[in-house]
C-alpha cells in the first residue's frame, strides 16, 4: 500500500518527468542503485510486460503501480502518458529487458514527451548489444547497430547484400539481434553473402546462467549450432566485413549493357536482371540501380 508519506518522499526526491529506465537483460543484479531510487519513486512504471517486470520489482520489494506499455498499444498509450506527463506526473518506462527504446517500447513516448515539453531523463544500465561487443573481440571504436534483419529470406538478404557494399571503413562492428529459431538461416545468408571465412561472433544468453560465446568463420559456428537438438536464448549476432572492392573486370562492362545481354538472354524482367547483376558484382541493388541511372543519364 502506498501511503501519503510515500508520496510526499516521491515528490521531494524526484523531479517530474519521464524516466527510461534500463533494467537487467539476465542478472537481476545488474541494475543500478539510480534506477532502483527512480522506480521506487515515480508515480507509475509503464511496462512492456507487467507480469515481467512484476518479477523484478518483487525482487527489490517495489511496490510503484504498473500499467501496459507494449508495441500493440504504444500509440494510444503514449498520448495517455504524455497528458499526464504534462501535468505533472512522475513517469517510469521499462522493456522487458535492457534499454528502452532500443529494439524495444519506449521511443515513441520519448517523442510524445519532448513535443509536449516535457523533460525526459535517461537512466543508463544493461544493454545487449554493447556488452555482446565488448567481449565480442571485435573493435569496439566503431561500430553500427541494426537491431533485427528482417524475418524473410529475400527481405533479409537484400539487407545483408547492402551493408556489404559499404564494407568495414563506414561501418567497423555491425550488430544484430536474432531470434534463436532464426540464427542457422541468418548464418547460412551471412556466409553465401561475405564468404565461408568470415569471422562472426554468437553472444547467447548474455549475463544468464548459460552465457555463451561462439567465435569463429561463419561456416564453422553454423556448423556447430546445427549439430545442436535445439537453440535456445536470446542473441546478438555480431561481424565487421571487410571493404568491397569493385574489379577491373566488372567496371570494364557497363551494368546498362549487362541488364540489356540477361533481360534479353534469359527473358527476365528489368529488375530481376538488375538484381542478378548486383550480386555478381558484389554491390547493392540500390548501388547497381544508382549506376545504371548514371550510366543513362551520360
Amino acid at each position: 500500500m502506498i501511503t501519503d508519506q510515500d508520496k510526499k518522499d516521491r515528490t521531494e526526491l524526484l523531479a517530474p518527468g519521464l524516466y527510461l529506465v534500463a533494467t537487467p537483460i539476465g542478472n537481476l543484479e545488474d541494475i543500478t542503485l539510480r534506477a532502483l531510487r527512480v522506480l521506487r519513486s515515480v508515480d507509475k512504471i509503464a511496462c512492456e510486460d507487467t507480469r515481467q517486470t512484476q518479477k523484478l520489482l518483487n525482487h527489490y520489494d517495489i511496490r510503484t503501480p504498473t500499467v501496459s506499455y507494449h508495441m500493440h498499444n504504444e500509440a494510444g498509450r503514449a498520448t495517455e502518458l504524455a497528458v499526464q506527463l504534462k501535468a505533472g506526473a512522475r513517469i517510469a518506462i521499462v522493456s522487458d529487458a535492457g534499454t528502452p527504446g532500443i529494439a524495444d517500447p519506449g521511443g515513441q513516448i520519448a517523442a510524445a514527451a519532448i513535443a509536449a515539453g516535457v523533460p525526459v531523463f535517461p537512466v543508463p544500465g544493461a544493454n545487449a548489444a554493447i556488452s555482446a561487443l565488448i567481449a565480442s573481440g571485435l573493435a569496439g571504436e566503431s561500430f553500427t547497430f541494426h537491431g533485427f534483419l528482417p524475418a524473410k529470406e529475400g527481405q533479409r538478404r537484400t539487407a545483408l547484400e547492402a551493408l556489404r557494399t559499404r564494407g568495414i571503413e563506414s561501418q567497423g562492428s555491425l550488430i544484430f539481434y536474432e531470434a534463436p529459431h532464426r540464427i542457422l538461416d541468418t548464418l547460412s545468408d551471412v556466409e553465401s553473402i561475405f564468404g565461408s571465412a568470415q569471422h562472426v561472433v554468437v553472444a547467447r544468453e548474455i549475463t544468464k546462467l548459460h552465457e555463451e560465446f561462439l567465435r569463429g568463420a561463419v561456416s564453422e559456428i553454423r556448423t556447430k549450432l546445427a549439430g545442436r537438438t535445439t537453440v535456445r536464448g536470446e542473441i546478438v549476432l555480431l561481424f565487421a566485413p571487410a571493404a568491397v572492392e569493385s574489379t577491373t573486370e566488372n567496371r570494364a562492362v557497363s551494368i546498362a549493357k549487362e541488364v540489356r545481354e540477361l533481360m534479353k538472354k534469359e527473358s527476365l524482367t528489368e529488375k530481376d536482371a538488375l538484381k542478378l547483376v548486383a550480386r555478381a558484382r558484389g554491390i547493392g541493388k540500390s548501388e547497381a540501380y544508382r549506376e545504371l541511372q548514371r550510366e543513362r543519364s551520360k
